[in-house]
């Protein structure tokens, strides 16, 4: 799983095209502002990926662009415990 590392301000994903919401940073897409390309949780930093097919490698291109920042960091999955 990948996330923005600790040490980065959020304030910087501005400069790849991010947004800020109340509760997520996203990344729309370019061509349908209501899209949503990529997700950030604030609170974690975690990268979420998920959702529709990207036929121009958008998402791709933007991971790229993150990571030769140096602003992304691989971390393990989260394992969740139920009591």
């Amino acid at each position: 799983m990948l996330k923005i590392k600790d040490n980065v301000d959020l304030k910087e994903l501005e400069k790849f095209g991010f947004r800020t919401l109340k509760n997520f940073i996203y990344k729309p897409k370019k061509s349908e502002w209501s899209v949503i390309e990529i997700k950030i949780d604030p609170s974690t930093r975690i990268i979420d990926i998920s959702g529709l097919s990207d036929l121009f490698h958008t998402k791709e291109d933007t991971l790229y662009d993150l990571i030769k920042a140096d602003l992304v960091e691989k971390v393990e999955e989260i394992k969740w415990t139920i009591i």
